[in-house]
């Protein structure tokens, strides 16, 4: 599995000492082939936060469907403010996305892929869109199947 921190959050609560200091880590988890997952750790030191992050994302696997390293088709993924667009790209493109996007990208294991982040930038809500849009992508394979007719029909019509 491959680990990648997407983004790590100090957040402090003031007691009559003074500040006491925790952390968050968002954490996306994969095996390169299709499998991905999130999860979120807090605790007062960031090795414990990253620790607890990759447990929980490790609870949430899902699997994405993949189509020659890239996904299958175009999709909006939302969640809250953050709102995503992911479509397929051409062999040799390169993940072009941003920061907590490729996290997720990367993990799954899709090489190319064109995506766009519109809305909020907020890590939690970009994670959790690019999640919404990967599950709501359909296999080929079955819609094919389904259908009762070839690969190619399903792409070329």
């Amino acid at each position: 599995m491959k680990e990648k921190v997407v983004a790590i959050n100090r957040v402090a609560k003031v007691v009559k000492g003074g500040r006491r200091f925790s952390f968050s880590a968002i954490v996306v988890v994969g095996d390169g082939n299709g499998t991905v997952g999130y999860g979120l750790g807090k605790a007062n030191e960031v090795t414990d936060a990253i620790a607890k992050g990759i447990d929980d994302a490790k609870k949430n696997l899902v699997k994405v469907p993949l189509y020659k390293h890239t996904v299958p088709h175009k999709m909006e993924g939302k969640y809250s403010g953050g709102f995503v667009l992911v479509q397929p790209a051409a062999a040799g493109t390169g993940v072009i996305a941003g920061g907590a996007m490729r996290a997720v990208f990367e993990s799954a294991g899709i090489k190319d892929v064109l995506a766009k982040s519109k809305g909020s930038s907020n890590p939690h809500n970009v994670v959790k869109a690019t999640f919404d849009a990967l599950l709501k992508m359909r296999d080929p394979m079955q819609i094919a199947q389904a259908r009762g007719i070839t690969l190619a029909q399903v792409f070329n019509g």
